[in-house]
């Protein structure tokens, strides 16, 4: 009898990316999807000089979603939650 792995199902998160200035012009989505296990998808995304603000799809084991967010944080980009109902389809 086969046994299934213990391995979960992926995990899908929208979250809110706000930028600080002087990551502006850095490939933060780029550095993540090298950086971590997960499929990027840009939802979403509004840049000036000043500020970028993205919104952004992960896709990918939960452990790797939260290290993700953990790493952009302390990079001082502020993550947040996006109500899926805002942005369906």
């Amino acid at each position: 009898m086969a046994t299934k792995t213990s391995k979960s199902a992926p995990q899908q998160t929208r979250l809110w990316l706000m930028y600080p200035t002087k990551l502006i012009t850095r490939p933060v989505i780029y550095e993540l999807g090298k950086k971590f296990k997960l499929v990027t998808n840009v939802r979403q995304a509004s840049v000036t000089p000043e500020v970028g603000l993205v919104s952004l799809e992960l896709e990918g084991d939960r452990a790797e979603i939260k290290k993700a967010i953990a790493w952009m944080e302390k990079m001082g980009i502020k993550v947040e939650p996006v109500e899926i109902n805002t942005i369906e389809g």
